[in-house]
């Protein structure tokens, strides 16, 4: 969920398979480009009109900035859909060879996928190099590959532990530090009302990305992948510090210390706002999801960094993030490329809108490190300055690749996770299911994969 539809389908990250087994093969083996642009126009003498699909919160309020500060490029903005919606009718308009806008808002994870179909511009050719050093290094090596630029980071999603300050009053509960302290406490409070867990367990396909997230702080980088490098990619979704996260998770689940609704439910919403959850292992976008789906809670939340494998450590992961990429099919690449750049960019008036209104979490440095950011208040975690957790986080996640195959792989490890839930297969079983079956995908679409 770049940080940015919440509370629906933002929506804690929906994940469903991007493309067909023969379009990805035909990608590889005929290394086949999107045909002629369509783009938006310009007036004789007048602006150059560029399209962007986007779904940020607010949104529009942005637009209006870019085009009050910007007389020769002006912004028309479209919401072509939220998350996958968007990404099939931008799939099927690059397809088409017409109908893609100019500017585009994509997922990180969506970026490999969208780039091997040929159907996003280098940036690089049109001065975007010059923003690599205002943003965090982990984002930008997302949307780049070495000097080629695919995208201008936006939003991320650096993790934390939110948690009911009155809950842990009440029952006597340590902040936990460690995952083996967050394991005691979720015992305790189990103990004291059985009716209460310390989180629910994201076990489906919406929270994909959550248990990527973990096993990222955890220390495990499942691809090795670089566009300029393909066929070749390396993929380990099986090694020792993803099993570790997940055979925890399945502890935890079947000790009955955490509970196992679905995410983005009635139910989990419920859990969240009626004390029946103590924690809520979220990203810097939860803020703004947990002050619209429990509001009545507000006052009552704290922040609390993403408890540590090791005692003492800094280790952190990233749950969604979002970006801007130009189109292949753009007739106006300057343009665009100079949309994508500025639209939030280094915007101190963009960044208002998108932080006291939207929730957005910054991943541009100058607004990331401000004091203004940095040191803001917020109501719904009683006057606490969350930032000052969320910020050191994002600075201290490290690099990480996607695939071009995320949504498959995704989607495999959710059925995979279901089964375990389910007791048809063991937890420790889990992460060899999902590599088995990612790697014959991935070899089938025409990758050389190696593990």
């Amino acid at each position: 969920m770049s940080s940015t539809s919440k509370p629906t389908t933002r929506t804690l990250r929906r994940t469903a398979v991007a493309a067909t087994s023969a379009a990805l093969a035909g990608v590889l083996l005929a290394a086949c480009g999107s045909g002629g642009g369509s783009g938006s126009g310009s007036t004789g003498g007048g602006p150059v009109h560029i399209k962007v699909w986007a779904w940020y919160p607010q949104f529009k309020q942005v637009v209006a900035e870019f085009n009050k500060t910007h007389k020769d490029v002006q912004v028309d903005w479209v919401q072509a859909g939220v998350g996958q919606d968007e990404y099939t009718k931008l799939k099927t308009a690059l397809k088409a060879g017409q109908g893609a806008p100019d500017v585009v808002m994509l997922e990180f994870q969506e970026l490999p996928t969208i780039q091997l179909t040929k159907g996003l511009l280098d940036m690089g050719k049109y001065g975007a190099n010059d923003d690599k050093g205002n943003y965090v290094d982990w984002a930008w090596k997302q949307a780049s590959d070495g000097d080629h630029v695919y995208a201008i980071p936006v939003d991320g999603g650096p993790m934390a532990m939110m948690y009911r300050a009155d809950l842990f009053k009440k029952y006597h509960l340590k902040v936990p530090t460690t995952w083996a302290e967050y394991k005691q406490e979720a015992e305790k409070l189990h103990k004291a009302d059985p009716n209460a867990y310390m989180t629910d367990f994201g076990s489906d396909e919406t929270a994909a990305g959550w248990r990527q997230g973990l096993t990222w702080q955890a220390g495990s980088r499942p691809y090795t992948y670089s566009a300029s490098k393909l066929p070749d990619i390396g993929v380990k979704l099986n090694d020792d510090n993803a099993k570790k996260v997940y055979e925890y998770w399945g502890d935890l689940v079947k000790n009955k210390l955490v509970d196992t609704q679905s995410y983005a439910t009635t139910d989990f919403y419920n859990g969240l706002s009626t004390g029946k959850y103590a924690t809520y292992i979220a990203a810097g976008w939860g803020p703004g999801y947990l002050s619209s789906v429990a509001a009545k809670t507000s006052g009552k939340w704290r922040v609390a960094p993403l408890p540590q494998w090791t005692a003492g450590g800094n280790a952190q992961g990233d749950w969604g993030g979002s970006s801007f990429s130009v189109t292949s099919q753009t007739q106006h690449p300057k343009e665009a490329t100079e949309v994508a750049r500025e639209l939030f960019g280094t915007s101190q008036a963009a960044w208002k809108i998108g932080i006291d209104q939207a929730y957005l979490f910054p991943l541009a440095t100058p607004t990331l490190n401000s004091e203004y950011f940095k040191d803001k208040k917020y109501d719904f975690f009683g006057g606490q300055q969350i930032n000052k957790v969320f910020v050191p986080a994002a600075n201290g996640i490290g690099v990480f690749d996607w695939s071009p195959f995320q949504d498959f792989a995704y989607n495999t490890d959710t059925s995979e996770v279901g089964k375990a839930l389910q007791g048809q297969n063991a937890w420790s079983a889990v992460n060899d299911n999902v590599q088995d079956q990612v790697t014959s995908y991935a070899a089938k679409q025409g990758f050389k994969v190696s593990k």
